[in-house]
């Protein structure tokens, strides 16, 4: 199968040298907050910067998400939000480090769904998502797509499906960690239309995006945002969308469903925690400001231009959407019989 993909190591370190040189911290004007709060010594709210953990790398589309969303919240906070990455164990690490951290208001996490799926799939985790977290505010929603290195030859979903019955355990897909959206959109498919693909995790999908540019595995999904750029350049070919309706950036590449697989739908949203036990005040601060950022012009066509959506909701709508998910996820988890430990 050496045939089904090319290699690529000088792209990949330069790749990787400029995701690390295009990292950089979210800074924010010193404008003053558009409200005052006041907390229990008397002093305003907040009176230092605000830490955003962000538990995947640099260059991955929850740091390029919170980054830009840190700047503008900075901005209605009149302090600096300053980004944190804290990556591993498909998001895990950092999620950890969010739910140890003191219950103050200068610390909030930038969760992806793993926060929902983790529980179904690990027996230990260093963090209960319901008792250790606060919810502030439902972020944003992103479609995903399926691509693959244009060595594979398969130019539908359908093609790749049957080229992987005829090589089972031969194509590798990528994922940005066990157990992270990604990872299990894969095993969804592999569920679905029972074949066999290898799982070659990496500490972050777009790490998973370069391997497969470069080589290394032939077959990866990612938000539409991250892919595009790649698409578009020729270095990788997109066969589907995972969303209910094709995608504006994309219109034309189908979806899952009318490239011939039904129930193919996952996708990817971010929402805002902070430890359990912060003020009540502060997280309602905190919401407002996260719903104003994600309603400026200047914010939302910043994340326009990443292929990404505001879907700014209340603590009380990103609660509904956690358990729901949790649900979910728990539902498709156990008929895949899949456990990480």
């Amino acid at each position: 199968m050496d045939s089904l993909r090319g290699r690529g190591g000088p792209l990949i370190a330069s790749l990787l040298l400029a995701l690390h040189c295009g990292a950089a911290l979210a800074q924010a004007p010193s404008t003053g907050p558009s409200t005052e709060l006041r907390i229990g010594s008397g002093q305003a709210y907040p009176v230092k910067p605000v830490r955003i953990i962000l538990p995947f790398p640099p260059g991955a589309p929850n740091d390029t998400v919170g980054r830009a969303l840190g700047q503008k919240l900075g901005e209605l906070l009149g302090q600096n939000v300053v980004p944190d990455n804290r990556p591993g164990a498909g998001g895990n690490v950092g999620i950890g480090v969010a739910a140890k951290s003191p219950p103050d208001g200068y610390t909030v996490l930038l969760a992806t769904p793993g926060i929902a799926i983790s529980r179904s799939l690990y027996s230990k985790l260093p963090y209960d998502a319901a008792a250790d977290f606060a919810p502030v505010a439902r972020v944003t929603a992103q479609q995903n797509v399926l691509v693959v290195h244009p060595s594979v030859p398969a130019k539908s979903l359908k093609e790749f499906i049957a080229l992987a019955r005829a090589h089972p355990g031969k194509l590798t897909f990528a994922s940005g960690g066990a157990g992270t959206t990604n990872h299990l959109a894969n095993e969804l498919l592999k569920h679905l239309e029972r074949i066999d693909l290898v799982h070659v995790p990496y500490k972050g999908a777009t790490l998973g995006m370069i391997a497969m540019i470069g080589g290394e595995v032939d077959e990866v999904i990612v938000p539409v945002a991250a892919a595009l750029p790649q698409i578009r350049a020729g270095k990788v070919r997109a066969l589907a969308v995972l969303s209910e309706s094709r995608v504006p950036p994309l219109p034309e590449v189908p979806t899952a469903k009318e490239a011939g697989v039904d129930g193919f739908v996952v996708s990817l949203w971010y929402g805002m925690f902070a430890p359990a036990r912060t003020p009540p005040d502060i997280v309602a601060r905190l919401s407002r400001e996260v719903i104003r950022a994600l309603e400026s012009a200047e914010l939302r066509e910043r994340l326009a231009a990443m292929g990404v959506d505001p879907w700014p909701g209340t603590p009380e709508e990103l609660a509904s959407l956690v358990r729901s998910e949790t649900a979910r996820y728990a539902t498709l988890i156990k008929s895949m019989g899949l456990r990480l430990d």
